[in-house]
């Protein structure tokens, strides 16, 4: 076990951790030439194709360590020989969306690499991220990366380091992942400073599970690592929290692809087949143990996460929805931030209300529900969760507007806070303070991190930061400013139900809670815009958007009409009025049994409205 480091590499977005991997893997010689690509451990299709990592990779590299004879730092065999260890590295993604990927790698890790981009500094995640670390008192080793371009600030960028974690100066790595320059000396820093893993091979067994996936063949796959204990090939294991009780069918550990063994120890990171059919099984954060000689207590685990942005989620075909829930099932097993349950609406049918830690979060499971499971989703407005006061003194929580009591038995309306840090450069400090003022943020305070750099804190309504914040803020920022945000709690709030009427009907799925300053503006602007996406029919439809009975904006849908004038060349006007009249009362009965459909764009424009 003294061989063997735990490790993950955690930094800002494309500060470059999956690159620096890469280097680790080539170095290790753990990829063959024939294997290799670039940001080879984002293996999902999204993945390669945004040039994002979404899910923590974990994978393991043996390293050569030059021994004592060849002139290394406390080499300890013997005979001076080379020494081998066992790195595992897991590889983490840099969004605020998959943050408790983040929390998971760094709780089944010893160390850290703390990867800063020298042309950008220190950023919003980079800082978040490193207090999640200390926060499980993991060795954080600071990495300089892309020291080899010509805008790096090498000197400014470890002044900012130096601050930030209080560490020796000298003990920042310089190096570039993309040359591979300084990776040698990295490997060794990792091999230096990181502690082996604590345990005991002789105490009952106890390996937390990380993650885990389906597989169509072999059933679930779950990714674990050993805190205690020993595990071998046939062992009779139980899960503490689901007490469900399987066989070790196969075990190993995660190379590229999975490499099996007949016993792994405390310290190791591996995966386990059991032949597991039922999801509901396997859940992250739960404990393994032997049924014969089981721990007393299990691990604890990483705390629920709590998802931050709610949209119904609902197939296209009504009857594929027990196909939608065993997607949805199978897709939680790897992603276990997303939540959801079922629920019905008027104008979709069945579905299912879903959390989702952000938007582009709800935007990758819509593409992998469609991707990996073949399943056309409706998605509606995404909104965040509030909380109700009533006239009898109930507290209600309501994700959906059409959960809400009428106006009159609403003593109070809560929303949810958050605190939010940006950091920017000081050229665009008043255009990100305007965005955040006019998203009804209050600020707290402001730090000179450098001379052209500042950190500003927010508190602002989760809601307002739901739709478009994080775009408008990268493009008044050049792309510069960086985003981190945790919620802090509820505050009453001035909100109304906007509902949007198509012929005097409300369709429940474009209704929203707003702030009432807001409403105007909004409902005028979903009136425009569902009037261009609105197929013209035989009858006018009247598009409106209400608050209560108040009707604030209209906007009307021409029918599409036949000239029955046409006839008539010449003669007297009231024989043309007569026809007029007859169509118009054709009108107004067809009015009153046609119903309008809403095309599955509007439910999207909605989501992308300016």
């Amino acid at each position: 076990m003294k061989n063997i480091r735990n490790f993950c590499i955690i930094a800002h977005i494309d500060h470059g951790k999956s690159t620096l991997a890469d280097r680790l893997l080539d170095e290790t010689k753990t990829v063959t030439d024939r294997e290799k690509q670039a940001q080879i451990l984002d293996d999902m299709e999204l993945e390669r194709e945004k040039g994002i990592t979404i899910k923590s990779h974990a994978i393991q590299m043996e390293y050569m360590r030059p021994g004592s004879g060849a002139g290394a730092v406390g080499g300890s065999s013997a005979a001076g020989g080379d020494q081998k260890y066992v790195l595992n590295l897991i590889d983490t993604p840099g969004h605020v969306d998959f943050s408790y990927e983040v929390s998971r790698a760094i709780a089944s890790c010893e160390g850290a690499l703390l990867v800063v981009d020298a042309t950008q500094g220190i950023q919003a995640q980079t800082i978040s991220n490193l207090y999640l670390a200390l926060g499980h008192d993991l060795e954080v080793i600071p990495v300089l990366n892309k020291i080899d371009m010509d805008a790096a600030m090498v000197d400014e960028v470890k002044d900012q380091i130096v601050d930030l974690l209080g560490c020796d100066r000298d003990g920042i790595l310089e190096v570039s992942a993309k040359t591979g320059k300084g990776i040698a000396e990295l490997l060794e820093a990792i091999v230096e400073r990181i502690p082996a893993p604590k345990g005991d091979d002789e105490a009952p067994l106890q390996a937390l599970i990380f993650d885990s996936v389906f597989n169509s063949f072999r059933g679930i796959i779950a990714y674990f690592r050993i805190m205690n204990g020993t595990l071998r090939k046939g062992d009779r294991v139980k899960f503490i929290n689901s007490r469900s009780e399987y066989d070790a069918d196969e075990i190993g550990v995660l190379k590229l692809k999975m490499s099996p063994r007949d016993e792994m120890r405390s310290g190791d990171v591996g995966y386990i087949i059991s032949g597991i059919k039922n999801s509901v099984d396997v859940k992250v954060g739960d404990t393994i143990t032997h049924v014969a000689r089981p721990a007393t207590e299990a691990i604890a685990g990483f705390e629920d996460v709590k998802p931050m942005v709610f949209a119904g989620v609902y197939p296209v075909e009504t009857d594929e929805y027990e196909d939608l829930r065993a997607s949805l099932e199978k897709l939680k097993l790897n992603d276990a931030s997303l939540t959801f349950e079922p629920e019905s609406s008027l104008a979709l049918g069945f579905g299912f209300r879903c959390g989702f830690l952000g938007l582009l979060h709800l935007e990758i499971i819509q593409e992998r529900l469609y991707r990996e499971f073949d399943m056309d989703v409706i998605t509606t407005v995404p909104n965040v969760s509030y909380r109700i006061t009533t006239t009898k003194g109930a507290v209600l929580d309501v994700h959906n507007p059409s959960g809400l009591p009428e106006p009159n038995y609403v003593v109070k309306i809560e929303e949810p806070y958050i605190n939010a840090q940006i950091i920017t450069k000081t050229e665009y400090l008043g255009n990100v303070i305007k965005l955040c003022m006019d998203k009804r943020g209050i600020m707290l305070n402001q730090t000179f991190l450098t001379q052209d750099r500042v950190e500003i804190n927010f508190e602002m309504p989760l809601s307002e930061i739901v739709f478009d914040f994080y775009d408008k803020l990268k493009s008044i920022s050049r792309g510069y400013a960086s985003f981190d945000y945790h919620q802090t709690g509820y505050k009453e709030s001035k909100l109304a139900k906007l509902d949007i009427l198509l012929n005097s009907e409300p369709v429940d799925a474009l209704s929203s809670l707003i702030y009432v300053d807001h409403a105007y503006d909004f409902g005028r602007k979903m009136c425009e815009k569902l009037k261009e996406l609105i197929p013209r029919q035989q009858f006018d439809v009247a598009i409106q958007a209400a608050i209560g009975a108040k009707i604030i904006a209209r906007e009307t849908v021409k029918a599409v009409r036949k000239d029955v004038t046409a006839k008539c060349y010449g003669g007297d006007i009231s024989r043309k009025r007569k026809l007029l009249e007859k169509q118009k009362k054709g009108k107004k009965r067809m009015r009153q049994v046609g119903n309008v459909e809403v095309p599955q764009e509007a439910f999207l424009a909605v989501l992308k409205m300016d």
